[in-house]
């Protein structure tokens, strides 16, 4: 697999001058343009992660991957994530295979618990069943993807299925990776799945994510004749045209971010000097240069392992020409720097 670069988003919504948050409405045209220009320059990979809050309102990753899938040409779209464990795996499905008509071979679902309760009560499950939800509704979704028709039962179904035809069906298997915080409960679930381990970042070193890609093969050595499969990345960052202005503008869209979304969950935010430090060459955010993330993302292949690296930029109400312009130089620019050397 050749290494993916790309990006990812909950969606940012815009800001009115006071800061006051403008349409949520603006925020989906937003991200579909942004789909489209990362397209356009070349970038492998553009996901759409489930979010219900105000500012990152892309509540329904599949419609716009769908949206996206007739409006591009050669570009992978992912859910980054899919909340599974509040969703319904067959319409999950039924929506990606739909895409997958429509973009074959583009089509591909990250599925995850999620970062936090939100969607529970939304959709009126018990938190309680938090880590049986998610399991049960995984191991449907991977029977979807493999089997027609589907004979299936699990614990969050009050009725079996019994050879349900469940359509359109993709043309080939869509890729299902396993989307995880970095518990160590995820690793070896992806490894018994047998399925590609995503691995969300806000924090930490490189050496520490790193311990997740050796634990990750190890564990599947032990399981699988099979080589390893695919460890991929998702971080923040962002890229200007020199360092210091990338680090300015970033840290003031990104602490804006944590400040309004920590806040609605009666946490406290950390500093600007507390999350400044993450931004250094021993942190886990990628921000500055073209050529400074060109460099930190081989560095971290070399110690990591991965294949994909995409990132969202796109935080706080960062004005959506800045995101523009950030997505054209990751494609353009720090692209075939890291081509030239990871291939």
């Amino acid at each position: 697999m050749t290494f993916q670069l790309g990006v990812y988003s909950f969606g940012n919504t815009p800001r009115h001058d006071d800061g006051s948050q403008g349409p949520t409405a603006q925020a989906v045209r937003d991200l579909l343009e942004a789909i489209q220009l990362a397209d356009r320059v070349g970038l492998d990979v553009f996901g759409i992660g489930e979010h219900h809050t105000r500012g990152m309102p892309m509540s329904s990753p599949t419609s716009i991957i769908n949206a996206a899938a007739a409006s591009t040409e050669r570009i992978v779209l992912t859910t980054s994530v899919n909340v599974l464990s509040t969703d319904e795996p067959i319409r999950v499905f039924q929506q990606l295979a739909t895409a997958a008509a429509i973009a074959p071979g583009r089509i591909e679902a990250v599925a995850g618990r999620g970062s936090s309760s939100i969607t529970f009560p939304l959709f009126d499950f018990d938190e309680a069943d938090y880590d049986m939800l998610y399991l049960s509704k995984l191991r449907l979704l991977l029977e979807l993807d493999r089997s027609d028709p589907v004979t299936w039962s699990g614990p969050h179904r009050r009725r079996p299925l019994h050879q349900a035809t469940i359509v359109p069906r993709p043309e080939s298997p869509l890729p299902v990776w396993l989307g995880t915080g970095g518990s160590p409960e995820s690793v070896v679930r992806a490894v018994e799945l047998g399925l590609p381990m995503f691995l969300g970042i806000l924090g930490g070193t490189p050496g520490y994510w790193a311990r997740y890609g050796d634990a990750f093969r190890s564990a599947w050595r032990e399981v699988h004749d099979s080589e390893p499969a695919d460890v991929a990345v998702a971080t923040h960052g962002f890229v200007s045209d020199d360092d210091a202005t990338a680090k300015e503008k970033f840290l003031h869209y990104e602490h804006r971010m944590f400040t309004e979304a920590l806040a609605d969950m009666g946490r406290t935010a950390p500093t600007r000097e507390a999350r400044a430090a993450e931004y250094s060459p021993d942190g886990m955010v990628f921000v500055g240069g073209p050529d400074q993330i060109a460099d930190r993302i081989v560095r971290l292949h070399g110690r990591l392992g991965h294949r994909r690296h995409i990132i969202q930029m796109d935080v706080g109400g960062m004005p959506h020409a800045d995101y523009l312009e950030a997505i054209e130089l990751l494609g353009t620019t720090v692209l075939p720097l890291v081509r030239a050397e990871v291939g």
